[in-house]
């Protein structure tokens, strides 16, 4: 145990031995393993905080992390500001800076971290878009048989819709996943979180129409049989990115504003399922959120719900 201790000082002393850009690169990639292997993060999400500390690097432009004070990392959060990202991106990026500094601190390399004090992401946040059920119809007749793979498409955003998954949810979506004579598929969320979401007839006329006459020939180009209900056009795993690409090329088609994408669907459905009477607890776990504070931003998405629930109740309404 001794000797073990006695190890990771002397590593730790060849840490700060490196020049401060040097041993900013080694934690960096450090952490990349830490947040995969110790925290167990899901893929995609050690992506992103890996994509938004290489952008705190930029701007740290060779400053000392170590020295960093509470003033500075203000400054980092205006700088996010002025670079024009929007308030999720900017509550997101505070997560990863405090998620990196807590690693830190494991390390040895900071005894405490003022990253802590930053602003909470609430102050960040806003209220997502949604688009009215007549704007997701009009997405849903986008794809026509003028377009390479329309049925896949139109399954795509029939799924996305449907079950209020998320892009990535969705791509890793497997054919044994599917219950389509049950009505229901299985889908796998963050922290490998298995949930079962229902399909309604719509969806499961899409989707069914897509495996009888698109899926087998995308199939085909595969060396060997895929697995994953989504196809690319050379028979591999429809990625995140490209369900990202096409929702935005058929919303672009119906008018919809710049800024519609899968998590707009996601959204959509959780506000539709709200303003139909559903039950807050019953939305949180079709979406899987840990927790129901993230369900509830949708409460104030609604305000028809929010009037009507009011009107009722208030002896004053």
């Amino acid at each position: 145990m001794a000797e073990n201790m006695a190890a990771k000082r002397r590593r730790l002393l060849e840490r700060l031995k490196a020049p401060p850009a040097v041993r900013s690169r080694n934690w960096l990639h450090n952490f990349e393993s830490y947040a995969a292997g110790e925290c167990h993060l899901a893929e995609n999400t050690v992506a992103a905080y890996c994509r938004d500390l290489r952008r705190f690097y930029d701007w740290l432009e060779g400053r000392d992390i170590a020295a960093l004070s509470i003033r500075e990392l203000a400054d980092y959060v205006a700088w996010l500001d002025k670079q024009g990202l929007a308030p999720a991106s900017i509550a997101r990026h505070l997560v990863s800076l405090k998620v990196f500094f807590r690693f830190l601190q494991l390390e040895g390399v900071l005894e405490e971290s003022v990253a802590e004090l930053l602003g909470s992401q609430r102050l960040w946040e806003r209220t997502p878009r949604v688009m009215s059920v007549e704007q997701v119809q009009r997405l849903f007749t986008a794809p026509g048989p003028d377009d390479p793979w329309w049925r896949r498409d139109r399954a795509l955003l029939e799924l996305l819709y449907a079950t209020g998954c998320r892009a990535s949810e969705v791509s890793f979506l497997r054919l044994q996943d599917l219950h389509l004579q049950e009505s229901y598929c299985r889908c796998r969320g963050k922290g490998d979180k298995e949930r079962q979401i229902p399909l309604g007839k719509r969806a499961i006329s899409a989707i069914k129409a897509y495996l009888a006459e698109e899926r087998p020939k995308l199939a085909a180009y595969a060396a060997t049989a895929p697995d994953w209900v989504l196809l690319s056009r050379r028979g591999r795993r429809l990625r995140r990115e490209r369900i990202w690409e096409l929702v935005k090329h058929y919303a672009r088609r119906t008018g919809a504003p710049a800024d519609v994408s899968p998590h707009t669907l996601r959204h959509s459905f959780a506000t539709h399922l709200l303003a139909g009477g559903a039950d807050l607890r019953h939305v949180q776990e079709l979406l899987g959120h840990a927790s129901i504070g993230t369900t509830q931003l949708y409460t104030h998405v609604d305000l028809t719900r929010l009037k009507t629930i009011h009107k009722r109740f208030h002896p004053r309404a």
